[in-house]
């Protein structure tokens, strides 16, 4: 099985619950095994066993409130 893992920077992050409604969305997306969150600098870390795609990752962002850099 190929794990592939791609860092994102979301921008407007500022605390805990924050981060949490992005990985939350984020890990609703088909295929995605972890979302690491580091709200200081903005860097989402997504783990997936299978291709996500940037559009895929930015609708998510989206919908928790936030956006893709």
């Amino acid at each position: 099985m190929t794990v592939n893992t791609t860092t994102y920077t979301v921008t407007g992050m500022t605390c805990g619950h924050c981060a949490a409604s992005v990985r939350e969305e984020i890990s609703a997306i088909p295929g995605v095994t972890d979302v690491a969150v580091d709200v200081a600098s903005g860097a989402v870390e997504v783990t997936a066993k299978q291709p996500v795609t940037r559009e895929q990752v930015a609708a998510a962002v989206d919908e928790a409130g936030y956006a893709l850099t």
